[in-house]
């Protein structure tokens, strides 16, 4: 199963939380340790200048007091010193004197040890040491340092909290067009890809980063919507061409089983029909073969010699259409190439099909080959790596305006609206030429002007080098 993926505007509110509390916290856990460690300074530079007051007082008193008289004046010294208690011992640990404020070992409060050397006095001859130790009581930071945290800990969870929603409503308000997009996009359908393309989703009130992006859906919108423009042409061009002989079928068999026939009779029927399902048989196995193409079907290259001849044979099988039509056939140039031999003698036979049938009677045909390796001899450079084969027919005949001439490889697309010669010709074979040539890594293209029309596909094939360009003419008038 796909694991789940959370909601966008939860996983941003999420990340934004996780994010203020990660800070917030680091940010109180540095004030909570920063005044831990003032504190803890604080109370050590506090010692230490009881340190040098008790130095200063037990030496000062040794050379002018009795023992008395020093233990007076350290009782003194720790008046309104409620937090700091003292230990004074002699040499031999007998006890000098001692104030305790707290017990000795209260782990509360914070020691300091040290020595004190009194040389020999006129009150005391005898030189001693003694040993000093003083206590800090803690409690007071430390009852500082718990309100600190408590404040610190609520700080952070309020403000955690407040950052939280105002992050969820920001993230929401913030979608808000990206929600208003997929509206706009649930609302559409088939019948809204024949509005204008720039108007299908509307990017009045989105952000500059969503533009781009509703602008290449409109273009694939607009793609889909001629897609879709071809499709029901070609489902309403396909009921068209087999209804036709389909009609023809069923009314000739109504005929035929109307009154008891012979059998020279059924067999003329039979043959009659027969052509009808032929035409039937070559629509749909046209049909199948775009199909294939469209797939992704790839041509079966072999090494051809003598493009020239190849054209030669489709001319020579054409012969009895182009004497009837009073035409003559050139081709001009040749190549090798690594090329599917069947199908580019379909590919030809299909354009010289169709300029045979609009070539003005008693002009010529011109079936022209050339390649990049020619254009390479002339001086312009080209890729080796890739050579390209362009094969094309170039008749005189009636002009095809501009409008037909993106469309002529379309399936069962006629410039002709009259559909003439439909019985013959069912508007596949242009479509069969671009779908070679697609075959092959290569296009199709149609050129009309007032002087000739030219339909042809150019293909990539590795080539070794050609023979020398060689015209040949096919008179067939």
């Amino acid at each position: 199963m796909t694991p789940s993926i959370p909601h966008l505007g939860k996983r941003l509110s999420r990340s934004l939380a996780l994010q203020t509390m990660l800070g917030l916290g680091l940010v109180c856990v540095a004030v909570y340790w920063g005044s831990l460690l003032a504190l803890t300074l604080r109370q050590q530079e506090s010692l230490e200048q009881k340190q040098a007051t008790v130095m200063h007082l037990l030496q000062q008193g040794r050379d002018s007091h009795s023992s008395s008289a020093m233990q007076h004046m350290l009782s003194d010294f720790l008046t309104g010193h409620e937090d700091m208690s003292i230990r004074v011992t002699q040499q031999d640990n007998q006890l000098f004197f001692e104030k305790l404020n707290r017990p000795l070992d209260d782990r509360h409060s914070t020691r300091r040890s040290f020595s004190v050397e009194l040389p020999a006095s006129a009150v005391d001859q005898t030189p001693q040491t003694l040993q000093v130790l003083l206590l800090l009581d803690r409690r007071p930071d430390d009852a500082l340092l718990r309100q600190l945290a408590w404040i610190l800990g609520l700080a952070a969870v309020s403000s955690s909290l407040l950052v939280s929603l105002t992050s969820a409503w920001l993230v929401r308000r913030g979608l808000a067009p990206l929600h208003s997009l997929v509206e706009q996009t649930r609302q559409l359908g088939a019948q809204d890809l024949s509005r204008d393309w720039q108007k299908r989703l509307d990017d009045t009130d989105q952000p500059q980063e969503l533009r781009p992006l509703i602008a290449q859906f409109n273009a694939l919108l607009e793609r889909l919507a001629v897609a879709y423009r071809q499709m029901e042409a070609f489902n309403a061009d396909v009921a068209h061409e087999l209804n036709t002989p389909l009609t023809t079928l069923i009314s000739s068999c109504e005929l035929a089983l109307r009154k008891p026939r012979d059998a020279e009779e059924l067999r003329d029927i039979l043959a009659s029909n027969l052509e009808d399902l032929q035409r039937m048989a070559g629509i749909v196995a046209d049909m199948l073969f775009l199909s294939h193409a469209d797939r992704g079907e790839s041509a079966h290259r072999i090494q051809v010699a003598s493009l020239a001849s190849l054209a030669a044979e489709v001319v020579d099988y054409h012969e009895a259409a182009l004497q009837e039509a009073g035409l003559q056939v050139r081709v001009q140039g040749d190549a090798q190439a690594q090329v599917d031999a069947r199908l580019l003698r379909r590919a030809l036979s299909n354009l010289l099909g169709n300029a045979t049938r609009y070539a003005t009677p008693g002009s010529c045909i011109e079936v022209q080959i050339q390649s990049t390796s020619q254009d390479a001899a002339q001086g312009i450079s080209q890729d080796t790596a890739q050579e390209t084969i362009t094969l094309s027919v170039q008749n005189h005949g009636p002009t095809i305006t501009a409008e037909h001439l993106p469309r002529l490889f379309d399936r069962f697309y006629r410039s002709d609206t009259a559909r003439s010669q439909a019985d013959r010709n069912h508007g596949l074979g242009l479509a069969i030429v671009s779908a070679i040539a697609r075959m092959h890594g290569g296009q199709a293209f149609a050129r009309s002007d007032m002087t000739a029309t030219t339909i042809g596909l150019s293909l990539l094939a590795d080539q070794n080098p050609p023979p020398p360009p060689v015209d040949t003419v096919s008179n067939t008038s």
